[in-house]
């Protein structure tokens, strides 16, 4: 991976190590990295979680899908460890969906530092 990508890879972990507190991030483009540091905007990459003594939790991982849809920037962030826990859309709102049909559902109780991370992240990238 291009040394150039670490400086966005590094601002996505410290946002998620701010929002989802206790554990600590890291994150990996989940197959190509994008060609360029400019098209990270279309891309999807794993967020690895690890406690505070550095053992890996691979049940907490998550996947964080970006991409634009006409000048919309959008998310798409989703646990690994379980397909039928919803998922998050978060374009200009939140919008929590069942992961099998995508049909809309309530936030789930660990769900409000997901949508702060979203928020985060559009932040970032604006």
């Amino acid at each position: 991976m291009a040394e150039g990508f670490q400086p966005f890879l590094t601002g996505l972990a410290r946002a998620a190590d701010l929002c989802l507190k206790p554990h600590h991030h890291a994150l990996r483009f989940s197959g190509q990295p994008p060609a360029t540091v400019g098209d990270v905007q279309d891309c999807c990459l794993l967020i690895e979680v690890r406690d505070a003594q550095g053992i890996r939790h691979s049940n907490l991982d998550l996947e964080l899908e970006i991409y634009r849809s006409g000048s919309d920037l959008n998310l798409m962030l989703s646990r690994l460890s379980d397909d039928q826990l919803p998922v998050l859309w978060h374009g200009n709102h939140p919008v929590w969906m069942h992961s099998g049909t995508g049909e809309r559902c309530e936030r789930p109780a660990d769900g409000a530092p997901m949508e702060a991370l979203c928020r985060r992240i559009r932040a970032l990238l604006a």
